[in-house]
This record gives C-alpha cells, structure tokens and sequence, in this order.
C-alpha cells in the first residue's frame, strides 16, 4: 500500500511567530493545530517532560490535516527576515469541479479572499488571465499564496 502524503513529507514554513502562523494556516486550509503526543496532555507538559527550555517552547508549531491523508505542516522559528518572494508558494482553492459559471467562481474566490483578511492576511491584488481568476494574498508574515 502506498504511504499517505502526511508519511511522505512535511511542508515546512520558516516563521517568526509559528503559533500564530500555524493558527492563520489551519484556518486557511481547514486543518487542525496538531495535538500533544499520546500520554501527554499539552503541549507544554510534553515540551516539560522532555526538558525543552521554557524559552524555546515557542519555536515551532505544525497543522495537521484531519482527515489524516494531507501532508503535516510544520512551522519553525527562525531570526531572519522573509526577505525575497517565495519560490513556490500554497493555492487555496475555493471551488472544485467545473460546474460552477466563471462569475459563480470569481464570487468564491473573493469570499475566500474576504475570509482569508479576517484571519489575518492581506490582497495583494485579484488576477485574471486565459479565462482564469485568482486573487494574489500575503499571510500574516508575507509569505505569497492565491486564491483561486
């Protein structure tokens, strides 16, 4: 049997606050923050038990998928500045299928785009090109990624 995708890779984000970028990313993707191990009941307890010093507690976070199927998404503290545009970037796909008119399409989109500044990002500017709409976003640290 072939692994899951959340066996194969992690998705890893360089941060300067993980939590709250983990948060924006679970809401984004309808994932969930990943629970503590098993036998623990947080994540404070765990990172206590394995002698993590207080002052590190927030240098990661990661979201999980909850069905279990899409990769793990792993968030890790780092000092420097994002500094250049991402190379590869996340779409957040608000539509699936090819039953929706491309007017329905642009209403999702925006809606998406609207949820998304609720929770933290930012439009850059919507897209449209070859009969296709998308809006270009920023997450709460400026990392580039689309609605479409």
């Amino acid at each position: 049997m072939a692994p899951r995708s959340s066996e194969v890779f992690n998705l890893t984000f360089d941060a300067a606050d993980p939590d709250r970028l983990a948060r924006f990313w679970a809401t984004a993707l309808g994932y969930e923050m990943e629970p503590p191990p098993d036998g623990f009941g947080s994540w404070p307890e765990a990172l206590a038990a394995w002698n993590i010093p207080e002052d590190r507690w927030d240098s990661a976070s990661a979201v999980v998928d909850p069905a279990g199927v899409l990769p793990r998404i792993f968030f890790q503290k780092v000092a420097e500045p994002k500094t250049a545009k991402n190379r590869v970037h996340l779409d957040v796909r608000s539509w699936r299928g090819a039953e929706a008119s491309p007017a329905e399409r642009r209403d999702l989109v925006d809606a998406r785009a609207r949820e998304l500044v609720e929770a933290g990002a930012t439009v850059v500017g919507p897209v449209e090109d070859l009969g296709s709409y998308w809006v270009v976003m920023l997450d709460p640290e400026g990392n580039e990624f689309c609605v479409t």
